[in-house]
């Protein structure tokens, strides 16, 4: 259920701010998301998992955390964020 070596860089390279930016916002958001798809996939064939739904919950939350803190420091990289993810509908 985790994000491969390979698919990490390249999520991390495509959503960095600048060069050797691997904590922010945007890139700890697109790590959490690829890893919410992968359990997501996990759970619609283990339906009766809980633990690991648990831990898709726990994802979640602390993705929505993180989009909450940067919709109210800076609303426009929100919006972009949210669209280049594809995230709220």
């Amino acid at each position: 259920m985790t994000v491969s070596q390979e698919a990490r860089q390249r999520i991390i390279q495509e959503f960095a701010r600048s060069e050797g930016d691997t904590g922010s916002v945007e890139v700890q958001v697109a790590l959490l998301t690829e890893r919410i798809r992968n359990l997501t996939e996990h759970l619609r064939t283990h339906r009766k998992d809980m633990s690991t739904r648990r831990g898709l919950l726990s994802l979640v939350a602390r993705r929505n955390s993180l989009l909450k803190y940067l919709k109210r420091r800076d609303n426009a990289r929100y919006q972009a964020l949210i669209q280049r993810l594809g995230l709220r509908g």
